[in-house]
C-alpha cells in the first residue's frame, strides 16, 4: 500500500523531513502520464498535486481511498471541490506561502517591460549599440493597478509603494473600511483600466472573472499600458490580448499562465510573433525559496491530516 503520492514537483527535503513515517510514491512524471498515476491511486491515501494534475473525474474514480489532497500553491480550480466534498476527501492549499516570490515576480516583469532592454543581449553582442530604440521608462511614478486585492496584491502593492510606485486596487469584495487600503487608491474597474501604467490580475478564475479583461477592457486602457498576468489563465482573454499587442494598443505583456498549459505548437507560434511580451511556464509563484516554504507546510499539513484520520 502506498500511503501518499506525489505527482509533480516537490522539494524533496521536505518529504524526507515531514513524511518518513508514510511510504511515498514520488514521481513528477505521474502528471503527463495518467494511466500510470492512476494505477498508483489504487491504494493511496493522500495525493500531492500543483497545479497541472486535474483532480477530478476519471483520477478520483481512480482513488477509492484517498483521504487528503495537498496542493503545492494556492489555487483549486484543477480540483474538483464538491467532488472532493462528497467523497468526504480534505483538500489542503498551502495558503500564503508563495506569496512573496508572485509579488516580486510581478515587479520585476514590470521593471522588464517598462525599460524594454532585456532582449538586447544578442545585439549588443553582435556589435550593434541600439541605444536609442531601448530608452525605456521609470518605474517610479507610474501607477500599478491591481485587479483584486486579496494577500499577493497587497504585497505586491507594498513593494511597488516602496518603488515609488502610486498604486490603485480594484476588489468589490475588499470593504472600504478595511485597513488594507492604507496607501492605496480604490477605483471601480473602468477607473483603474483608464489610469494605470501597469495593471496585474490577482483573481481567481471563476465564471464571473473568465475573460474579465476582454476587447472593452482593452479598449478602456491608456495607450502603451503594461499587462502581468500571474493569477490564472483566462482571467485575460488571451485572443483579444494578442490583437491588443499586435496594434501597439498595449505596450507589452508578461504572461505566467494560459488558458491551456502548456501551450499548443499553434498558440505558441501567436505569441512568438509578438517582441513586446515575456512568457513564463507557470513559475511566478515558484522560487527556490517558495518551493521550499510550499513544500514543507504541505508536507507537513499532509501528515498531520493522515495521523489523524
Amino acid at each position: 500500500m502506498t500511503d501518499i503520492v506525489i505527482a509533480e514537483f516537490m522539494d524533496e527535503g521536505a518529504i524526507r523531513q515531514y513524511l518518513g513515517e508514510f511510504t511515498v510514491l514520488y514521481d513528477p512524471k505521474l502528471v503527463d502520464e495518467p494511466q500510470r498515476l492512476h494505477a498508483a491511486l489504487a491504494d493511496c491515501r493522500a495525493l500531492i498535486v500543483r497545479n497541472r494534475t486535474q483532480v477530478r473525474g476519471a483520477l478520483l474514480d481512480a482513488a477509492p481511498l484517498l483521504q487528503v489532497v495537498g496542493r503545492l500553491g494556492v489555487g483549486l480550480d484543477n480540483i474538483d471541490l464538491a467532488a472532493c466534498t462528497a467523497r468526504a476527501i480534505r483538500v489542503f492549499p498551502a495558503t500564503g506561502a508563495n506569496d512573496l516570490a508572485v509579488a516580486e515576480y510581478v515587479v520585476c516583469a514590470a521593471m522588464l517591460l517598462l525599460r524594454r532592454a532585456w532582449f538586447a543581449s544578442a545585439e549588443v553582442a553582435a556589435g550593434q549599440w541600439p541605444r536609442m530604440k531601448l530608452i525605456g521608462q521609470e518605474l517610479e511614478g507610474k501607477q500599478l493597478g491591481l485587479i483584486g486585492f486579496g494577500a499577493i496584491a497587497r504585497l505586491t502593492a507594498t513593494k511597488a509603494l516602496a518603488l515609488g510606485m502610486r498604486v490603485a486596487a480594484y476588489d468589490p469584495f475588499v470593504a472600504s473600511t478595511d485597513s488594507a487600503w492604507k496607501g492605496v487608491t480604490r477605483l471601480d474597474l473602468p477607473a483603474l483600466l483608464a489610469s494605470s501604467d501597469v495593471i496585474s490580475a490577482h483573481t481567481p478564475l471563476t465564471p464571473q472573472t473568465r475573460h474579465l479583461i476582454s476587447d472593452d477592457a482593452f479598449a478602456q486602457m491608456k495607450q502603451g499600458a503594461i499587462l502581468v498576468n500571474a493569477a490564472r489563465g483566462g482571467v485575460f482573454d488571451e485572443s483579444a490580448l494578442l490583437s491588443a499587442l499586435r496594434s501597439g494598443r498595449i505596450g507589452g505583456a508578461a504572461i505566467d499562465v494560459f488558458e491551456t498549459e502548456p501551450l499548443t505548437e499553434a498558440a505558441g507560434r501567436a505569441w512568438r510573433e509578438l517582441p513586446n511580451v515575456v512568457l513564463t511556464p507557470h513559475i511566478a509563484g515558484v522560487s527556490t525559496e517558495s518551493n521550499i516554504r510550499v513544500s514543507q507546510v504541505i508536507a507537513q499539513t499532509v501528515c498531520e491530516a493522515l495521523r489523524n484520520a
